[in-house]
């Protein structure tokens, strides 16, 4: 049996062995992607910190030239306003809104009134506006067509029910 025991413990060394060396391999590679994506990392920084100042210095151009024909003022506004609509532009090549099911608006409604008015159209209405956007541009969740179910009562402590007493 002390033989058994003998080989036993080598086992043990060559499994504690084998995973060290898998645990550096591992740690190697991790390093050597780590090192990788460092560096692409930082040349995308780079590269959007340099397309930041391009579209600034792009920005005070059309406001200079805007500038030679209007007020300053109204080419400030003017170069915002496009600047702003540029940005959702990409915003929603970014991000495109997805359908949530039928029956949902597009958020451009008002919905005054008390109607139950449906579709995907937009303007002014009166009915409800399902799918509207609150201040923020974010999306209310449609209002559910039948009210919650009522809360389930406690079972009454005089009838029978576990008591707890302090």
């Amino acid at each position: 049996m002390e033989r058994l025991d003998h080989l036993e413990h080598l086992d043990k060394d060559l499994v504690d062995e084998l995973a060290q060396v898998a645990r550096e391999t591992v740690r190697d590679e991790l390093r050597e992607q780590t090192r990788k994506q460092r560096r692409t990392a930082v040349l995308y920084a780079a590269s959007g910190t340099l397309a930041l100042y391009a579209g600034a210095a792009v920005a005070l151009a059309v406001g200079l030239a805007l500038a030679t024909v209007l007020p300053a003022w109204a080419a400030a506004l003017i170069t915002a306003a496009i600047l702003g609509v540029l940005a959702q532009v990409l915003r929603g090549i970014a991000h495109p809104r997805h359908p949530h099911g039928p029956g949902l608006g597009t958020g451009l409604g008002t919905g005054l009134g008390t109607g139950t008015g449906t579709g995907t159209g937009t303007g002014t209405g009166t009915g409800t506006a399902h799918g509207a956007t609150g201040g923020l541009g974010v999306r209310y969740p449609p209002m559910p067509s039948t009210p919650p179910p009522p809360p389930a009562v406690p079972p009454d402590p005089d009838l029978g029910g576990p008591h707890h007493r302090a």
